[in-house]
């Protein structure tokens, strides 16, 4: 009896770090292919996994580790979830929410003193206009993975770009970063074009049929490419490119040969092990965004340990230092920009199936680190964190 009173002392005498996962339950397109499993737990088990990893080192440490999980109904109330997580005292987020969403709650008062871990927005101006010094990006913004593409076609030598683009406003932001890193690195975009047809089912002969005589029409007479790239992230008509197009190039961009922060290819650098540790947790392989919110849970965790405290201002003030750095299975520690708090990593470029090449690529350098030749630069952006 005694010794489990002085178990029960010890627990409370550990310092306890509670986590906060908040996430918002809203439509997302299907696969296109029964190949593709449907999730329901997108992003949140790449937090569990931190937190068991977190776990892991805090029993040594006395440190105990919580993951408050806050998923929000489709017409739910996202501001008074969060409210409700910060009036019990949580005040570490992975958010895993779109951009407005994300600044609506980073923007409220009470948050000022909490740290938001964006996993899921890409969006560009969240790391070159509208910062915010609670906000910190695991996600990687689209001008990094722009950058990572290309990088490598311009090692390839492979610079005159068709460029096909969707009309949603996701796709049109892809293309965006695409035309900027074409610039940025010396490749030209010879053909600038829009998707605007309706792609059919590819479940069905007539579909099928429809897309086979679609595309040849919708690519064909473009000025002489290399590549074409695809800027297509809802997935409505980009898959069906690839050996459909009226010429014989490669398929690039959010289909084809895609930039991505991790994927199942992934194998240097003991990314096996941790492909192999996750689906034994989770019963599946690990997508982008459970990678995402691995790295901010993580890097809380980290940050807590060399640091022993669980205060946002001290976990703040470390994880823009210089001695913060996070082992994430890239063959290099991970650090944040102390500028717009994006986190510095390499960027996958895969295929559905192969691993193709990782960037940055050899002999793109940069002054501080190679890393920062992806996405927005100190002098690309307008935000000063620091």
């Amino acid at each position: 009896m005694l010794f489990g009173v002085n178990d029960a002392a010890l627990a409370q005498d550990n310092l306890q770090v509670r986590i906060g996962y908040i996430t918002q339950q809203l439509p997302e397109p299907l696969p296109l292919s029964l190949a593709v499993p449907v999730l329901t737990d997108n992003g949140v088990m790449g937090a569990r996994v931190g937190r068991e990893d977190n776990a892991t080192t805090g029993r040594f440490l006395k440190q105990d580790y919580e993951l408050v999980e806050i998923v929000v109904p489709e017409n739910g109330d996202v501001r008074q979830a969060f409210a409700d997580a910060l009036g019990q005292g949580i005040a570490l987020f992975a958010v895993d929410l779109p951009a407005d969403s994300l600044l609506t709650l980073a923007g409220e008062p009470e948050a000022a003193g909490a740290l938001l871990f964006n996993v899921r927005a890409e969006d560009d101006r969240l790391r070159a206009e509208t910062c915010l010094p609670n906000v910190f990006h695991t996600a990687p913004s689209r001008a990094m993975k722009a950058d990572a593409l290309a990088q490598y076609l311009v090692w390839k030598r492979w610079t005159r770009w068709f460029l096909l683009t969707g009309t949603r406003p996701e796709d049109v932001a892809f293309a965006d970063a695409m035309r900027r890193a074409a610039e940025r690195f010396g490749a030209e975009i010879v053909e600038d074009r829009p998707y605007t047809y309706e792609a059919g089912s590819r479940r069905t002969d007539t579909g099928h049929v429809q897309v086979q005589s679609q595309m040849p029409v919708a690519t064909q007479n473009a000025a002489e490419h290399d590549v074409l790239v695809v800027a297509d992230e809802n997935e409505v008509f980009g898959e069906y490119v690839p050996y459909r197009t009226w010429d014989a190039r490669p398929v690039v961009g959010t289909q084809g040969l895609f930039p991505a922060t991790w994927n199942r290819n992934h194998e240097q650098w003991g990314g096996t092990q941790m492909q192999s540790r996750f689906e034994s947790f989770a019963k599946r392989a690990m997508t982008e965004r459970d990678y995402n919110a691995w790295i901010a849970v993580r890097a809380i965790g980290e940050a807590v340990t060399r640091t022993s405290s669980a205060d946002p201002k001290a976990l703040k003030a470390f994880l823009l230092g210089d001695q913060f750095g996070l082992g994430a299975f890239k063959g290099q520690a991970l650090t944040f920009r102390r500028w717009n708090h994006q986190i510095r990593e390499p960027i996958l470029l895969t295929t559905a199936r192969s691993l193709v090449s990782v960037s940055p690529q050899d002999g793109f350098l940069h002054q501080r680190t190679p890393l920062d030749t992806l996405g927005y630069d100190e002098p690309d952006s307008t935000c000063r964190l620091d």
